[in-house]
């Protein structure tokens, strides 16, 4: 251990996905002594146990981002992690298409991204994308060599271990009620059973982050609008379809990759997901529903001005979609013509915790603030799970 580090200093994480275990991992091997609180009986039981299972390259985003660095780096970092302790994961690449001439502009601009990001991806013409994908349509695609997929829940019961093994605190089941300054320095978290007493505290809390933040005394600037993504899957008979991970051209005016066909480890093909405004920040079907949350995003300006800005006719779009397994298909095979509404069935759904400014423009990066013993991550949706390793080495930095 760096002589500049303390002998011994009590970190309290808050949060179970795999953005606080990744912390905890990283504190522990720095030589903190490491407590993690998971409101739920299980680890990544929201946005870690919900999502594609995907290794990003890190081709979409801004050049010099936190997005973009940590992805990048994650990928590589992320996909040895795996392989050092016997996840599942595979490096298989991916298709990005444009299926009409209006998206060749866009598709250039990531190409240029991902080279400025050090992203090994090529442009390639219709007919090089056909030996890679001998169903799909398009003009021209990007070939991204490194996107691959993985499991993260294998990942978050790996790091569990290790936390186990190096003798961490691990309390699922156990909410942070209260939190407050320490009378001596430090910070005390109640979590109705008892008051925990720490040198510093990490906010990894994903869906309930900026909840946590005002609990601890701060007034983030943004709040967490939570959307939730619906997955179909390929009828087994249909999964000759996909090789292997198929996406569009992305909006650039929306943090959403758009839907997309994605084979699994287990041979499996997954559809999606669209984005919907989830009634509930835990909440993965339309029946879910909770006043409280409804009622914080009515109060918050910012969710108007968003509501504003895309409600018609992209918001609209997203909620025929969610209902029509017809419209759902019709835009799966924008990129794969062979699918029909009779050869997908409905697979389940994630919830992103996305970052909302009071101008209802969509935090596009990583967001980690700081405070007096405090370090709180509060916008951390997709690539987050790629870059996880890279996060926490950024917030015990932040701590050192």
């Amino acid at each position: 251990m760096s002589a500049t580090l303390p002998a011994v200093r009590r970190v309290v994480v808050i949060g179970g996905g795999i953005i606080g275990l990744s912390v905890a991992l990283e504190l522990t091997r720095r030589g903190r002594r490491v407590t993690v609180l998971e409101k739920e009986d299980r680890w990544a039981a929201h946005q870690t146990g919900h999502n594609s299972n995907v290794v990003h390259a890190g081709l979409y985003y801004k050049p010099g981002s936190f997005k973009a660095r940590m992805s990048v780096a994650g990928n590589a970092s992320m996909v040895d992690f795996a392989r050092a302790h016997g996840v599942p994961v595979e490096v298989c690449g991916k298709l990005v298409v444009a299926t009409s001439a209006a998206e060749l502009p866009a598709l250039r601009v990531l190409a240029e991204r991902a080279e400025a990001n050090g992203v090994p991806a090529k442009m390639i013409t219709a007919a090089e994308a056909l030996e890679y994908e001998p169903e799909v349509a398009c003009v021209r695609a990007l070939r991204v060599e490194s996107t691959g997929i993985i499991d993260f829940a294998g990942i978050c019961a790996a790091m569990v271990r290790l936390l186990e093994a190096a003798g961490a605190d691990l309390r699922p089941g156990t909410p942070a009620l209260g939190i407050r300054p320490g009378p001596t320095g430090g910070v005390e978290i109640a979590t109705g059973r008892e008051v925990l007493r720490a040198d510093a505290l990490v906010n990894c809390a994903g869906l309930q982050s900026d909840r946590v933040a005002r609990l601890a005394g701060l007034s983030p600037r943004a709040r967490i609008v939570p959307f939730r993504g619906e997955y179909y899957e390929l009828r087994p008979e249909r999964r000759h379809l996909v090789r292997g991970l198929i996406y569009p051209v992305p909006d650039p005016t929306l943090p959403f990759l758009g839907v997309h066909l994605t084979r699994m480890l287990d041979g499996s093909v997954h559809a999606g997901p669209n984005a919907v405004l989830a009634l509930r920040r835990e909440g993965y079907r339309w029946a879910d529903v909770s006043a409280r949350d409804l009622a914080e995003v009515a109060r918050f300006p910012g969710a108007w001005r968003l509501a504003r800005r895309y409600a018609f006719p992209t918001g609209l779009d997203e909620v025929r979609r969610s209902f029509s397994a017809r419209r759902f298909a019709a835009s799966l095979a924008r990129l794969v013509p062979a699918v029909r509404p009779e050869d997908i069935v409905r697979h389940g759904s994630g919830v992103r915790a996305q970052a909302l400014l009071p101008d209802g423009s969509l935090v596009d990066d990583f967001l980690i603030e700081t405070a007096p013993n405090q370090v709180h991550v509060l916008n951390a949706p997709s690539p987050a799970a790629t870059g996880a390793l890279e996060i926490a080495r950024y917030v015990a930095d932040r701590m050192d």
